[in-house]
């Protein structure tokens, strides 16, 4: 039994603290939306799944750290690091907003900071000074975008964070705009690389990844810290100037993340109803979920922030199919480990 647990751990998903990203997401969408038991039962369930998910990956980080640095210096796996800042952030933001509780959420986000600048640098220098690189159709997928939704969860914490850090308003309002812009930088010099993947370079079913959906969460993601940073406008000057042309720019970011849903549903039949790929549960599963619940949260923030409220039907119902979505893949996953556990006490 616990040769097969060490073996899972040596290969650990890379991106599996996504689960903590999508059920945080949908947790504040939900608590947003005044659906307060569910806000709450699914901030028991990420509390559950934050502190395993570190036991997890410090386990491996002690037992298989050369498989660890394999991953993060990888094209394909590298990114999904990102994760392990964007999950933090998001389950500190979860904290403040579903239980208003600061002391926890300002630890994690000094913690995710440092591992942005580790994951960060690391990863994007391991990738570039690469001998033997693959070719774009092998080395990019939507996960590569979890960089920006790391860099812009920072922005929303810090912002979120405001009257509870030593540091000053100004300065860390600063920080945060920086982030955000930093943010979209990567988001369209990543998104330019796939789009083009996309469309001029052959893209069998079996490559559509769930991870795509990226395409959608990072700018839905954008839009919530856009939103945010506008919400927080009166604590800066130099906020307040921007203002308009954040505004802008972050509706720019919602209405190409509401323009990719719809396309994204469509590979989605492509693959699986059309060529009948099989609906088997990964753990990228949650690359799906949490942009479905990060657009809903977003675009409820987005209609506060430009005083739009007839914009709150969109997440009056995106937040069923996120439900739906979240509901699917936690049953799928828990009968996955099921599975492993009754294979590891036969094994036994």
């Amino acid at each position: 039994m616990g040769s097969i647990i060490l073996e899972k751990i040596k290969y650990l998903f890379s991106g599996s603290f996504a689960l903590v990203m999508a059920t945080g997401a949908l947790s504040i969408g939900t608590y947003l939306l005044g659906m307060t038991m569910i806000a709450h039962t699914l901030l028991v369930v990420n509390i559950v799944a934050f502190l395993i998910l570190w036991v997890l990956t410090l386990i491996r980080l002690i037992k298989f750290f050369p498989e660890v640095i394999a991953d993060l210096t990888s094209h394909a796996n590298g990114p999904g690091f990102f994760t392990l800042v964007a999950g933090t952030c998001v389950f500190g933001s979860q904290l403040i907003i579903v239980l208003e509780h600061y002391a926890i959420a300002r630890v994690l986000w000094y913690v995710a900071i440092l591992l942005w600048i580790m994951i960060m640098y690391t990863f994007f220098t391991a990738v570039t000074i690469r001998k033997n690189k693959p070719t774009i159709a092998e080395g990019i997928n939507g996960a590569w975008l979890i960089a920006t939704v790391a860099t812009q969860s920072i922005a929303i914490l810090g912002t979120l964070l405001l009257p509870y850090l030593v540091l000053g308003v100004e300065i860390v309002l600063f920080f945060t705009i920086c982030m955000y812009f930093l943010g979209c930088m990567l988001y369209l010099n990543i998104i330019t690389l796939i789009f083009y993947r996309f469309t001029f370079v052959e893209f069998k079913y079996e490559a559509f990844s769930l991870p795509y959906w990226i395409n959608m969460g990072a700018v839905a993601i954008t839009t919530l810290s856009g939103a945010t940073l506008i919400l927080h406008a009166d604590n800066f000057p130099l906020l307040t100037e921007i203002t308009p042309f954040l505004k802008g720019f972050t509706l720019f970011f919602w209405i190409t993340g509401t323009w990719w849903m719809p396309l994204l549903f469509i590979l989605m039949i492509w693959r699986y109803i059309y060529h009948h790929y099989p609906l088997t549960y990964d753990p990228q599963f949650w690359g799906m979920v949490f942009p479905l619940a990060m657009y809903t949260t977003s675009t409820y923030q987005l209609s506060e922030a430009l005083q739009l409220p007839f914009l709150l039907i969109i997440p009056k119902i995106m937040v069923f199919i996120a439900l739906t979505a979240w509901v699917f893949s936690f049953l799928r996953m828990l009968a996955y480990i099921g599975r492993l556990l009754r294979a590891g006490y036969k094994k036994a």
